[in-house]
């Protein structure tokens, strides 16, 4: 009879097991009534990040008032841009690295999301020293604590992708999925 017990507990504890649900991340997409841009806004384990399409003549718009050469303009431009907005929503330590984060093409492959350092390097090589507009490559938060900035994925405009992101809670590693993404369009 303890057998019988024990493998009618055993199925119990599988069966509790299996009708768990596993916590996802909450993604939500909202389209701009005036533009038709959209954000894709995901809220998971202590983490929210804000992914804002911004279209290519904004993005010339805002280098240009900068007095970027016209070359470095266009090659921003030629970039799916979004504005980002990352905020920790727990109780704990956050810290992010955009290093780590990925974009997967239509075909599986992952590629890196270009960081702020590398552009800077590359503007540096250009004469441009101007800085504060791209997402800060890295950044440890207290609780409520946010950042803000440009996020560039250079991939084909009309392609979709999913956006990996990781980020660390009290020094646990969480990764997080946005899929079906897209870049704005090229013109309004």
């Amino acid at each position: 009879m303890p057998t019988n017990i024990n493998t009618l507990l055993l199925k119990i504890i599988c069966l509790c097991l299996l009708c768990t649900q596993v916590q996802a991340a909450e993604v939500t997409i909202h389209k701009s009534d005036a533009s038709g841009l959209l954000t894709w806004t995901s809220k998971d384990d202590g983490f929210s990040i804000q992914l804002i399409q911004l279209n290519p003549d904004f993005i010339r718009a805002v280098y240009g008032k900068r007095d970027f050469p016209a070359e470095e303009r266009e090659r921003i431009a030629g970039y799916c841009v979004f504005g980002s907005i990352i905020q920790n929503t727990s109780q704990q330590q956050l810290s992010y690295r955009v290093a780590d984060w990925r974009y997967i093409d239509k075909n599986g492959k992952a590629y890196p999301v270009k960081t702020k350092a590398q552009w800077l390097e590359e503007w540096r090589k250009a004469g441009i020293t101007f800085a504060w507009t791209l997402l800060p490559e890295s950044g440890d938060f207290g609780i409520g604590d946010w950042q803000q900035g440009f996020t560039t994925i250079q991939i084909d405009r009309n392609e979709k992708f999913d956006f990996i992101y990781t980020w660390t809670l009290d020094g646990e590693k969480h990764q997080g999925t946005i899929k079906n993404m897209s870049c704005a369009p090229a013109a309004l």
